[in-house]
């Protein structure tokens, strides 16, 4: 389908590639990988014709459509949502709307070339199209009443989200993706990878999300020394084979460079002897004709070394809230909640879309103020927030060196560029403007604006967005020599397994706690996924801390109400039954009530499986009666927990 042969390309001294060469064939599912610089959206554009090569061909199969989805959207118009998913091609989205007004007026009036619109119409399957970019928009987590609106009242993310739709409905041949997740919260991650597996054309991705390649890939070419490199498989396996290939090639790299160093030595101590120059020159000829081996490059994480300066120590007790209500206007998020960090917790949020998360998260760091109850910091605790949409908040007619000085921090120009160093940027980059920064390395940046002045206790939104897999390395690595407190929102998989050593969930306004890793999390939760656990809307360990602290909570009233049921022990009994008997007769009631609880569970974890099927979308009243069978059913277990808390307390009296 697309050829890469001999291709070169260069900037000024600067060369990206010599000689590449790369092949994909029609149902390949390609990662393309590489640090930050080594040419990957170079590689998108030279493909995309958007600009030229120096040398080489790049040959795409004949009516061959290719679907491009860049880091960034470019402007919109007066366009709405549903409106961008479905403009399939230039003119479908003028031929939908001339057919739409046509609709909406008098048939009659119509004009003589309506036959033509409505041939050309046809062609592209217009009448399904609509159909179509509505259950792909829904899975990527619009509302029907997204739908109308101009895209221009929408966030950045959101656009993105709607331009990703419309490639879904084109369904070009070769669906060329610059990093789809960084606008995608998990639950539409999760929809979006289940649909890329079914998908019937050839897709070539750039991600730093390794979850997502592993789940998805087949292959990864991997941009490396001027070249691109093909390995089979996903991306664990790729790293595996690369070491592999490594140490061969230093292996081949030692055994040459003796060889050079022999063939060297022998010139430079025989060039001189008459007798032997003749020999001299052969060797030094001999080592002009070798075909050099470069060595391999070292680990791609030691390309961005940084440490987070060490901030000044804080009391044992970091955070805390009491009692704290939150709501956004009439939406309570949190009624009564509880929370205390200490000094040096790694803490991970997790839990389903919507639940508060991000709201805890700016609570902790006095980005918004309590309704009701308290927070406090504990002695001597700075808290630095670092919000995935930080690089919203940077001056685009800033340079990096303007943006990074733009701070509170009493710091010299030279302490700034020594830091700006450490996350590349170096040299006349300093002098760049904001606007013309990639997204990863506006991510960068503001990490240096919130180092600048490091705090001890740290609280971080998605910090991984927009960086790539070696930043991402580096990031890690810096955050486990930080010897502060950290408390973190994110999607990456491996980045929360490297860093967290405590899970707190997050679902209707309760915390539970873990205290353990995610590794415990999820032994914990059974979970079968460790990216679905990260949205699940509850879990038995969850919901039974919660019943247990609700249960004692009830205890007394439950008291109450035995002894006014006249049992003087339990209201469930009656009068001249046995303490045995009566204890009895209430674990039947409360093991029925579990099981009862457990099998809706059961049902609404089948439930949700399948409306992460991308098949299921395909039938939209199916999809419905799904997600009404699924509210029903939480409303259902909501019942019966309630009841069943009600049960447990009076089998509680009656035991004691």
């Amino acid at each position: 389908m697309l050829t890469l042969s001999g291709v070169s390309k260069s900037y000024g001294d600067r060369v990206l590639f010599a000689e590449a060469a790369l092949q994909v064939n029609r149902g390949d599912r390609i990662g393309l990988v590489g640090p930050n610089g080594a040419g990957k959206s170079t590689l998108f554009s030279l493909i995309l014709k958007q600009e030229p090569a120096d040398d080489g061909q790049i040959a795409m199969e004949r009516d061959a459509v290719i679907g491009y989805l860049p880091q960034e959207s470019a402007p919109i118009g007066d366009e709405t949502v549903l409106e961008i998913a479905c403009a399939i091609t230039d003119d479908f989205l003028e031929l939908h709307r001339t057919i739409k007004s046509w609709e909406e007026g008098d048939y009659m009036e119509l004009s003589a070339g309506q036959d033509d619109v409505h041939e050309r119409y046809n062609e592209l399957n217009g009448y399904l199209v609509e159909a179509k970019a509505k259950q792909i928009l829904a899975g990527l987590g619009f509302r029907d009443s997204d739908l109308e609106r101009p895209a221009k009242e929408l966030s950045g993310g959101w656009v993105m989200r709607a331009h990703l739709a419309r490639l879904l409905t084109q369904e070009p041949d070769l669906l060329m993706l610059d990093e789809p997740t960084n606008h995608l919260d998990l639950e539409s991650l999760m929809w979006f990878q289940g649909y890329l597996k079914g998908y019937s054309g050839a897709i070539l991705v750039i991600s730093h999300d390794r979850e997502f390649l592993n789940a998805l890939v087949t292959g990864i070419v991997e941009i490396r020394q001027r070249g691109l490199t093909r390995y089979t498989g996903n991306y664990s396996k790729f790293l595996m084979l690369r070491d592999a290939a490594d140490e061969q090639l230093m292996s081949s790299y030692k055994t040459q460079q003796k060889e050079i160093a022999h063939l060297q030595a022998f010139a430079d101590r025989f060039k001189a002897k008459a007798s032997k120059a003749t020999q001299a020159q052969s060797k030094l000829r001999q080592i002009e004709r070798m075909d050099k081996i470069e060595a391999p490059l070292g680990d791609d994480k030691k390309m961005m070394g940084f440490r987070f300066p060490q901030p000044i120590r804080s009391g044992q007790r970091v955070t805390t809230l009491d009692q704290v209500h939150f709501a956004y206007g009439d939406n309570v998020v949190y009624s009564g909640v509880d929370l205390e960090v200490e000094r040096g917790e790694r803490i991970v949020l997790v839990g389903p879309n919507g639940a508060g998360k991000s709201t805890l998260l700016k609570l902790l760091g006095e980005k918004l103020e309590p309704g009701k109850g308290e927070h406090r910091l504990g002695h001597n605790v700075t808290a630095g927030y670092y919000s995935q949409y930080r690089v919203e908040m940077l001056d685009p007619k800033h340079t990096v060196l303007e943006e990074a000085l733009d701070t509170d921090a009493q710091v010299t120009e030279q302490a700034v560029r020594t830091l700006l160093g450490s996350f590349l940027f170096s040299g006349e980059s300093v002098f760049k403007k904001v606007s013309v920064l990639s997204g990863g390395e506006k991510s960068r940046l503001a990490l240096v604006k919130l180092l600048l002045n490091p705090p001890n206790f740290l609280l971080m939104d998605e910090p991984t967005t927009h960086l790539d897999i070696a930043s991402i390395d580096a990031l890690v690595e810096a955050l486990k020599q930080f010897e502060g407190t950290l408390v973190f929102i994110s999607h990456d998989v491996h980045f929360i397994k490297a860093l967290g050593n405590k899970v707190i969930h997050v679902a209707g306004g309760k915390l539970t706690h873990y205290m353990g890793d995610y590794e415990f999390y999820l032994h914990k939760t059974q979970s079968t996924s460790a990216r679905a656990a990260l949205t699940a809307g509850g879990t038995k360990q969850s919901k039974k801390a919660a019943k247990e602290a609700k249960r004692k909570a009830k205890a007394e009233n439950a008291q109450k109400d035995n002894r006014q049921n006249g049992s003087g022990q339990n209201g469930s009994g009656g009068k001249g039954q046995s303490p045995r008997a009566l204890m009895q007769k209430q674990q039947k009631i409360v093991k029925k009530l579990e099981d009862q609880i457990e099998a809706a569970e059961q049902r609404q974890a089948e439930l949700t499986a399948e409306l992460e099927l991308p098949e299921t979308w395909n039938d939209a009243s199916h999809a419905a009666a799904l997600n009404k069978e699924l509210k029903v059913s939480k409303q259902q277990t909501v019942e019966l927990t309630s009841q069943w808390e009600i049960e447990a307390a009076r089998l509680e009296q009656v035991t004691v």
